[in-house]
Formats: C-alpha cells, structure tokens, sequence
C-alpha cells in the first residue's frame, strides 16, 4: 500500500495534540532525565535509557497464553530484494512472523512508478524474490505475496476479461509454485468517482473469490487477504457503506480484510472503530498500521508507536506495520515498538519499549546515545500529533524556532547540534544506517540555506 501521498488523496488536516513526553521505564534511576544536559527532544519527547538491555518484546502476562496477534508483521516500501532480505532476520529476533512484499516492489518500473501487472515478471527479478521467499521460510516467517492490477496502470484490469485474469494468475501460480499460502490483492488508492460502489464492491470480491478458490485447488491452506478501496474508519454512511456492504454479501467469508485503522494515517486506533468496520465489512481484519511510514518524503518517525488500543487483539487476526522508504536499517527503532505492541499489547510501554529498542540496535553506550539523539530530532508524526506521513519533525522545529523570538539564534544552535549528531552517527555507525544519515546530512544543508536566507531582525 502506497501510504500515504497527497497524490493519492487530500492532504489530511493536521490534528492537534499536546507534545507526549514519554515517561520513564520501569526500574530506571528516578533522575536520570534530569541529569542530562542536553537540549529538550522535538515536541517534548524525551528517550529514556534503560540501565540494562531488557526483553523485547515484553514478556506475556501470567495470564495469558499467547500473543495479542496472531499475524505479526511488516512489508517493504517500494524495498528492493537486497532490502527484504536484511530485515528478515530482524523481524524474527523481534518475535515478528509475517513479511508481505509491497505491491511497488513488483511494478515494472517501482522507482518510476510504472505498473504493467500484465507482463511477465523479467527473470532476474524472480530469482531475487525467489531468494526472498526461501530466508522467510529459514527464519520461520510467513511470506505474504502482493499485487496491484490498477494504480498507476495504463491498462487496469478488466473484471470480466478472461486474458486479464489469466495475465494475474501466472503471478500468484508462480508464488503457489514456491510454497507461498498466503496472499494479498490490493485495490486501494484508485479513483472510483461516478462509479456505482456497491457493483464495483461485487466485481471486486469476485475477483478475489476466484483467485482464491484457485489457490485452494492446489493448496487447501492458501490465504487471501484483500485491501479495499474503503480500508479505514468504521464503514457507516455514504458510499463507504454502499461498497463494504457489498464485500459483506459476495466476499469468500474465508478471506481476510486490510483496515488502516480510525482513519488512513492515524493518531489512534481504538477498538469502536474496529468493531464497527468489521461489521461493515463482515470479515476478518488484518491491521495495516500506517506507522512509521514516510511515503520517501525524506520525513523520519523514529518515535514509538502509540495510540493503538490493546483490546485491538480481541478484534482483529494480525498487526502489520508499514515502513519507512527507503531507509530500512533505522525503521528496526519503531519497527521494534510495533512488533512490542503486536506481541503484548496488554503490557506495552512506549517508553519502556522505545528504550529497549535502542539497547537492541546500538551495542556501546555511544551508540545508544547517538540514535536516543537521532529519535529525539526526529520523534515523527505520532509524537507530534500529526496524522501525515511527510512531517519532518526535525525541519517543522527549525521553521518554529527561527520565526520565534531570538529565532535565529536558537535555529542554528539547532542546526549546530544536528550536525554534532551527524558526525557522531558517523563515528558510531560507519557501516550502518546509510540512508538515514544522507536523509539528516540532507535536512541540516537545506535548512543551513534557509537560516542563511532569513531576514536579520
């Protein structure tokens, strides 16, 4: 899923929130916050240290016998193979047991944005997944299998075409062929102005019906899980209803449904709005978390996840979260909360979690510190209270700063201690976290010019 661009729907309303500080994990030193002299974190959010490396996730309470979901996971954005692959053992030190490939991954051209779902998938390309299909299966993580026959495509599928249908199965029968059972068809994001909801609800879910009986022909197990055009809020009212209704009437009840949550980017997702949908759409709910997904905005959310109801577990089969692009390697610092909540979500602890998430990537105590700064300058939108994938909390802080009082002087102290960041980054990851370190040297140079084209006052 593309999440989310203004490309794709209207930029969504900034939500107003108080700025979160995260309060300390439970057994660290009472005044460690207070002994450290460094300038407060974006938005408030400050990263407390755990003294010790400790569990993550979280151990399940006495009186449970399982996890909250029992589908845990991520998926690429955009990711080439080489990227899948060195997440793959990360998932599985996190207890994390589904990876899904993003549909922009098997574009014939994902970094142009072409999609000719229809043509065969080159050679080279098959291999490289075939690879990715194989360390899943090593690491005991389940490989979902995605695709898109519609955005940005100059020839969308046509639901009563034989050839159409033909053209999208030698895909899926190539990943049956791999021992791959589980599956996702996506049809979010598309323009379906002056269509009639509810017949194109039909046709969709009869699609997805035939591909999956399909699969089940050779394979009793396979799985579906389909992302409709309507995949957030609570299905009441309007043209959502009239669609989701019909997903209700004709969808294989066997088949699992992709939710966003309360709404497409969200600062929660509560347990009402769940239910709600998943009367609506009469189906089980897979949720597709958009955090802390940035849509290659060059945005960081390095924050915790927060906002995610724990009951969410009675509601729904599976967690998923969606990932930064195209920086993978410092994704594992939200990634890890995620995979916390999804794990135990009667226990979870942002802060606590956040904490032990830094200690699980960063081996020396100047290590931590440095991606406890790099969070801290880039807390993201949840932190901040902003349902948008693009917010550069580190940026919207410097634009805060310098129109303020005294601002330019405080902006380049920003930008100082930003660039103090960077060259510790350096120092402490040398060979690791490549692509968030251009994403901070590249903010530091394009504010470096405002602050140098700001009137003096």
């Amino acid at each position: 899923m593309n999440r989310k661009r203004t490309s794709f729907i209207a930029a969504l309303t900034a939500a107003s929130l108080a700025a979160a500080v995260l309060a300390a994990a439970p057994g660290n030193p009472a005044g460690r916050q207070a002994q450290r002299a460094k300038a407060d974190g974006v938005c408030g959010l400050k990263v407390v240290l755990p003294e010790v490396k400790g569990a993550l996730p979280e151990p399940l309470p006495a009186d449970r016998t399982g996890p909250g979901f029992a589908l845990r996971g991520s998926k690429g954005w955009g990711w080439t193979p080489e990227q899948y692959l060195a997440e793959i053992p990360f998932l599985a030190s996190v207890r994390m047991n589904f990876l899904m490939n993003c549909y922009l991954s098997m574009f014939t051209d994902p970094d142009k944005m072409v999609n000719r779902w229809w043509e065969p998938i080159p050679e080279a390309k098959k291999k490289a997944y075939e690879g990715v299909v194989r360390a899943c299966r090593d690491k005991g993580i389940t490989f979902c299998f995605a695709i898109h026959p519609q955005l940005f495509s100059e020839r969308p599928l046509r639901y009563d075409s034989e050839e159409d249908f033909r053209d999208l199965w030698r895909h899926f029968a190539w990943m049956q062929g791999l021992g791959v059972r589980w599956y996702s068809l996506s049809y979010d994001d598309i323009g379906v102005e002056g269509q009639d909801k509810a017949r194109l609800g039909e046709a969709q879910a009869r699609l997805v019906n035939r591909l999956l009986a399909k699969l089940r022909g050779k394979d009793p197990d396979a799985e579906m899980i389909f992302c409709p055009v309507y995949y957030w809020g609570d299905g009441a009212g309007g043209e959502a209803a009239a669609y989701l209704g019909a997903l209700a009437r004709h969808l294989d009840p066997r088949a699992f449904v992709f939710w966003t949550g309360d709404s497409v980017v969200t600062r929660r997702i509560t347990v009402r709005a769940a239910k709600a949908y998943k009367a609506a759409v009469g189906h089980r709910l897979v949720i597709w978390d958009n955090y802390p997904v940035n849509d290659r905005s060059g945005a960081l959310h390095l924050g915790p996840v927060t906002g995610r109801e724990a009951g969410l577990a009675a509601v729904a089969f599976g967690y998923m979260s969606n990932p930064h692009s195209p920086q993978n390697e410092i994704n594992r610092l939200p990634l890890a909360t995620c995979a916390d909540f999804a794990w135990n979500p009667w226990s979870y602890d942002p802060g606590r979690s956040i904490g032990r998430a830094v200690w699980l990537l960063a081996g020396t105590p100047g290590r931590r510190e440095a991606l406890r700064d790099l969070i801290e300058l880039y807390p993201g939108n949840l932190a901040c209270g902003v349902e948008r994938t693009d917010y550069n909390s580190f940026a919207e802080e410097f634009l805060r700063t310098l129109s303020g009082p005294g601002g330019r002087t405080g902006a380049a102290a920003l930008l100082d201690r930003a660039e103090d960041l960077a060259r510790r980054l350096d120092r402490e990851f040398p060979a690791a976290f490549g692509d968030a370190k251009a994403t901070l040297r590249s903010d530091i140079a394009r504010l470096r010019e405002k602050l140098g084209a700001a009137p003096r006052r």
